[in-house]
């Protein structure tokens, strides 16, 4: 899969899946425009990227701030005069039972993982639909299809998210315009990495690969979804999950 030329939007590509994801579509020779609230992780990642031959450009953005995604989108287009691909991978957890979740707690996770997607949409989307062509990605969660105790708010965000996906991918299709989603399931990151040893074996013991997956387990997903061997492919949601949700 070569992406050599093409250009990469990735949001919350700082660390975890989006670092991952701007790797993989680095070395496959794409040029990354790696977007993240943390301009210092950003900055420290520059070196990294390096030696893949692409560009990369890091640029400090809130995905909730209309205005700040516009200006970001533009400055990706007056460098590079174009934008191929966009992956919307930002996303955070405030995990509580419905009962105990405050209004804080629900409005923080709709607006990052679902209206922040929706506003880096319709950005990128204005410049895609005048190239007539472009792949978005979005990430979502098996947790968006199965639902979670202690995370209403955010299965909720990632099954909005998926409609959203459904509803765009209808929309731009006929302007060669893919939309896809990619759900993973428990993923070997800082999060999980942080529960306790028993509550890692139970989640384990519920997929049927019996592991957590990895990153690269998902990039390599989004690479797929990316490339222009994806597309005859649009309004799909990729299962990422070890078997946990069928």
């Amino acid at each position: 899969m070569d992406l050599s030329g093409r250009v990469a939007f990735i949001t919350g590509a700082a660390q975890g899946i989006g670092k991952e994801t701007a790797l993989t579509l680095a070395q496959k020779g794409a040029n990354i425009v790696a977007v993240d609230v943390n301009e210092d992780l950003l900055c420290k990642n520059t070196h990294e990227f390096e030696s893949f031959g692409g560009e990369y450009l890091p640029l400090t953005m809130n995905v909730t701030i209309e205005q700040e995604v516009k200006e970001s989108v533009a400055e990706a287009v007056h460098k590079f005069g174009k934008i191929d691909i966009l992956v919307n991978n930002a996303g955070i957890t405030r995990d509580s039972l419905i009962l105990r979740m405050s209004e804080a707690a629900w409005d923080t996770v709709l607006s990052i993982n679902l209206k922040g997607a929706f506003l880096c949409l319709k950005a990128v989307s204005r410049y895609m639909l005048k190239q007539r062509k472009g792949t978005i990605i979005n990430l979502v969660s098996v947790v968006g299809l199965m639902g979670n105790p202690g995370q209403a708010n955010y299965s909720a965000s990632k099954a909005g998210l998926i409609g959203l996906t459904k509803t765009a991918a209808r929309e731009l299709a006929a302007k060669g315009i893919t939309v896809n989603a990619v759900a993973p399931g428990y993923i070997d990151t800082e999060m999980t990495r942080a529960l306790p040893e028993a509550s890692r074996a139970k989640l384990e013991d519920l997929i049927p690969l019996k592991r957590l997956g990895n990153v690269r387990d998902v990039a390599c997903a989004i690479l797929f979804l990316a490339s222009e061997e994806a597309s005859y492919i649009t309004g799909q949601v990729l299962n990422v999950n070890g078997g946990m949700y069928m």
